[in-house]
């Protein structure tokens, strides 16, 4: 009975939340599933007018209503685009969370969110010993990319060209990092984010040549564990809550000016989320993760806005680079204009735009993992877009879609390579 009240309870609160949908459409024009599906039913107001009769698909159908909310990217598009300002990310999270505790968590998503992402030192030991076992499943599948397919993992990876384990993670070269500032100088925390700990280190390792060619000292523990975007968007409190109690542990009590990160998910989750979900814990969580969360800044806005970082003016001949606005960073933090500095900091590129630049390029996180057909679709266009700019290099201010541009680049055998801009200012230093 009291599971059926709470349910009751938070069905209600949903509800209170639709009221300002005026179903105008504005959502339909930048929807990217609904520009691969053409379906009434993936745009925003098609979801909101099925969770506003949750009440009875929960009861009727729970599984196909929670494939149904699944078919959504969380890019953010549509609020960013609506005109009353209906905190859509808001509702769509609360809506599956709902619906998987009605449900029950898959026991994978359990394993992954609650058990590995959970507890840092396991997921780090088995990674540890996935990276030297790779190369018995991997092939090469494009050079430039640095991509790899695995046949025999079809089955699980489908027909990904995804880029291997880093021989060495971030965490295991660097050890746990708590350097003393200089005088009149500031200290960040650096939370290099899963794929940049375990994926993308040569990312974050420019980040790190960055901060000290700037010298800024860094705090970096090498138990970080995820930010916790994964398990929100797979509608599991639980698996966030877990995650969130393990960095709050590592990050309370430290003096440093700024968390920076160079993951526009991870600012975005640790900003806007961190403060919501610990409210769940208790007031001392709360109070930790409100003063974090004002501290955190993007990498890019952190070396422009606070290191002042200046542009110059592109050599003759310079290399042509173009910018992916990632959803977070823009359509949640209002980022845009710093990445773009941040690249013509360097004079031996010239920064091109492309069509679309803020148009979602398809990851989603798991939304590439349980609809990869649509992610492939939402993709190709923005590959074409990158194609159509002329740019040897296309960067991206998140791992996650950076992971993206080189599967579909990868497919199409294109020769452009992918970057986070950070990489490209660290070549000048």
């Amino acid at each position: 009975m009291d599971s059926l009240t709470s349910l009751a309870q938070r069905l209600m609160a949903l509800d209170d939340k639709l009221t300002d949908c005026m179903r105008c459409g504005m959502c339909q024009a930048v929807c990217p599933m609904f520009g691969a599906s053409g379906m009434e039913a993936d745009v925003a107001r098609g979801k909101l007018a099925l969770i506003g009769n949750m009440a009875h698909e929960i009861f009727r159908d729970p599984d196909a209503l929670s494939d149904k909310l699944g078919r959504c990217l969380l890019c953010g598009s549509c609020q960013a685009a609506c005109p009353p300002g209906v905190k859509i990310m808001d509702i769509f999270r609360e809506s599956r969370e709902v619906v998987h505790e009605f449900l029950g968590l898959h026991p994978a998503k359990k394993l992954i969110f609650r058990q590995l992402l959970g507890h840092p030192k396991l997921f780090n030991l088995a990674m540890s010993v996935g990276a030297p076992v790779q190369k018995l499943l991997f092939r090469s599948s494009n050079d430039r990319q640095g991509t790899v397919c695995a046949p025999m993992l079809d089955f699980m990876l489908g027909d990904r060209h995804i880029r291997p384990l880093a021989k060495q993670s971030l965490h295991a070269k660097y050890g746990f990092l708590d350097e003393s500032r200089a005088p009149n100088k500031l200290q960040v925390a650096f939370f290099p984010g899963c794929l940049g700990d375990k994926m993308y280190t040569e990312m974050s390792e420019a980040c790190i040549k960055v901060l000290h060619h700037h010298g800024v000292a860094i705090y970096m523990p090498d138990t970080f564990a995820c930010c916790g975007i994964p398990a929100v968007s797979s509608g599991d409190a639980k698996g966030m809550l877990n995650q969130l109690s393990c960095n709050l542990a590592l990050l309370a009590n430290r003096s440093f000016d700024y968390l920076v990160t160079p993951c526009g998910s991870c600012t975005s989750t640790i900003k806007e989320l961190w403060p919501e979900y610990a409210e769940r814990l208790d007031d001392t969580s709360a109070r930790v993760a409100k003063s974090i969360s004002d501290r955190t800044m993007d990498i890019n806005a952190f070396l422009i806005d606070v290191l002042h970082v200046e542009p110059k003016t592109p050599k003759e001949g310079a290399v042509k680079v173009t910018y992916h606005d990632s959803c977070h960073l823009k359509k949640s933090l209002g980022i845009s204009a710093q990445p773009r500095t941040l690249l013509k900091a360097n004079e031996n590129y010239s920064l091109v735009e492309m069509n679309e630049a803020d148009r979602c390029c398809g990851c989603g996180g798991s939304f590439n993992l349980f609809h990869y057909d649509y992610s492939r679709k939402i993709g190709q266009r923005k590959r074409d877009n990158v194609v159509q700019s002329g740019a040897a290099v296309v960067t991206a201010g998140c791992p996650a879609c950076m992971m993206q541009l080189e599967d579909v680049l990868s497919h199409n055998g294109d020769p452009v390579t992918v970057k986070h801009p950070v990489e490209l200012y660290a070549e000048t230093l």
